[in-house]
């Protein structure tokens, strides 16, 4: 079951940590972490010492950058085919993730990780074509000199590399979830992850020792990310494994405390001070009309002072969900929602389900498999 409607805000209006700035294209944002700067300023300072015009080089950058976002564009197309949505693009080092509203299953996921790198493909091949229909195709030595009139063979070279490189077996790239995919035909997926994230770390440790013996720090960089995106990519198949079959009354908070619509900022303040509580939803009456975060309430702290009303710091934008609801469907909904998602029983305000609590039920959960998948005691030999 879906969160319910509360006019909820577009993900593209959330801040996402260490992103700076966004785009919308086909309606989709798109961020740019910090450090993709950094492979901004790497492209620019390799190319200053090519015999290559600042034009030239100004024009291949943007021609590599609009290629890794047709990539993305590539993957958000082919979700859409298979009715997901795409949240959003975050630009990093190393390329672009496209983040989609829920995990597809088993071969819709290898679908959809093949179709970034076939764009690259095709731009590849229709600009070599091209370059061969008006007999103007490079040798690979044309290539490695560089320069102006060999732009166009080098953006489709740069191309072909991006998506050779996307189908390595190693999670963020296609190449991981393409195998993981594979893998989970069949085995469970959090095992065909697990084993996917192993041969992603292995080619992580391989590219940093390859990096490292050649002096490529460019390479050992790489490495880095694709040791952070398996890493990643486990924890979150991990919390997936733990989640299923859970509902979200499992894990929502009871006990929790609640403002009015007429309360005042200094009113909020108290209350965060005498409870663990970061996130408190507001009412008018009996009815829920807002949440207060901890943020919101030191901004409006801040900005408003004290004396102004709770109403005009929450968010009225903030995301319902139902109990019944899978606790698998319900995390990627609370992590849009930022910490705090509302739990309602019809218009009736039964629970809330945080990012913390939810945390803390996943390490309880871990413990007790551990705990039911060990020998007893009783079992041990004298």
């Amino acid at each position: 079951m879906e969160e319910r409607p509360h006019s909820e805000a577009p993900p593209s209006e959330r801040d996402v940590s260490g992103n700076l700035g966004h785009l919308r294209l086909f309606g989709i944002p798109v961020r740019f972490h910090f450090t993709f700067i950094l492979l901004i300023i790497y492209l620019v300072v390799l190319a200053l010492d090519k015999a290559e015009s600042s034009t030239t080089t100004v024009i291949y950058v943007i021609a590599l950058f609009a290629s890794v976002l047709l990539h993305e564009l590539g993957h958000a197309v082919a979700a859409r085919r298979y009715g997901i949505r795409t949240l959003e693009i975050v630009m990093l080092p190393i390329g672009g993730v496209s983040r989609l509203e829920k995990q597809p299953h088993r071969m819709t996921e290898f679908w959809i990780s093949l179709a970034g790198p076939v764009v690259n493909f095709v731009i590849a091949g229709l600009i070599a074509g091209y370059l061969a229909a008006i007999g103007k195709l490079p040798t690979v030595a044309d290539l490695v000199r560089t320069s102006d009139q060999y732009m166009m063979a080098r953006i489709a070279a740069g191309n072909l590399i991006l998506g050779l490189f996307n189908l390595l077996p190693a999670f963020p790239m296609d190449g991981g979830r393409m195998l993981r995919a594979i893998l989970s035909s069949s085995r469970p997926e959090h095992e065909a992850t697990r084993t996917s994230v192993q041969v992603g770390m292995a080619m992580a440790a391989l590219m940093a020792l390859a990096g490292l013996l050649t002096t490529n720090f460019m390479l050992v960089f790489v490495a880095f990310f694709v040791y952070l995106g398996a890493m990643q990519e486990s924890l979150v198949s991990t919390g997936r494994f733990l989640m299923r079959g859970e509902l979200v009354q499992a894990a929502m908070i009871t006990d929790f405390r609640v403002l009015h619509h007429g309360d005042t900022i200094r009113d909020a303040a108290e209350l965060l001070l005498a409870t663990s509580q970061q996130d408190f939803p507001v009412l008018a009456g009996d009815n829920v009309v807002g949440l207060l975060s901890r943020t919101a309430l030191l901004r409006a702290l801040a900005t408003d002072g004290p004396d102004a009303y709770v109403a005009g710091a929450m968010d009225r934008n903030y995301i319902s969900l139902v109990p019944d609801m899978d606790l698998a469907d319900a995390a990627p909904k609370l992590a849009r929602a930022g910490s705090c998602a509302l739990v309602m029983n019809g218009e009736h305000l039964i629970g809330l389900l945080t990012t913390e609590n939810l945390s803390e039920f996943l390490v309880l959960r871990k413990i007790s498999r551990n705990i039911s998948q060990s020998p007893h005691l009783d079992d041990a030999p004298n």
